[in-house]
């Protein structure tokens, strides 16, 4: 999937932070979503922190009518620790690592139903340790960083594009 792509073609864009920031590197998404959060402006981009349950923000994405949403989450899919994925959330490439209560790819498969015309998609950053009251490792921090810069660069440009 290429991400370039899809934000130069929405028009509305919902960017969703998954984890729980009280177990290490499954804190990414919403560690994303918070800086997201402080950075970014404007009508056309609504960001999340959605927790550990981003099934109970169904009714706020909805509502905002998306062309794209946006995961963002630690996703186990065996790769080195910090990298990256962007890939399809209903894919079987690997599993959130959060204590999600439902299945990403099921919450998909539902949104996707209430939302025909929008567009998902999932950057994923694999994590090395979830436990409880630890810290993001270094890697985790970084990602964390190069992916918060690079959406809201994505965003920026399209803002640019749109004026």
């Amino acid at each position: 999937m290429n991400l370039e792509e899809l934000f130069q073609n929405a028009k509305h864009i919902v960017i969703c932070g998954i984890g729980n920031d009280m177990r290490g590197d499954d804190a990414f998404g919403v560690l994303v979503a918070n800086r997201l959060a402080e950075r970014v402006r404007g009508d056309e981009v609504r960001i999340i922190n959605c927790g550990e349950v981003p099934e109970s923000y169904v009714g706020k994405i909805t509502e905002e009518k998306p062309d794209l949403v946006v995961f963002v989450d630690a996703v186990d899919f065996k790769g080195r620790v910090g990298e990256l994925i962007v890939t399809d959330p209903e894919g079987t490439l690997g599993e959130a690592v959060s204590t999600h209560g439902l299945p990403l790819r099921i919450l998909v498969s539902y949104l996707k139903e209430v939302l025909p015309d929008t567009r998902f998609v999932l950057v994923g950053c694999q994590p090395a340790s979830t436990g409880f009251l630890e810290e993001p490792c270094p890697e985790i921090k970084e990602a964390v960083e190069r992916v918060t810069s690079y959406l809201e660069a994505l965003i920026g440009r399209r803002s640019k594009l749109e004026v």
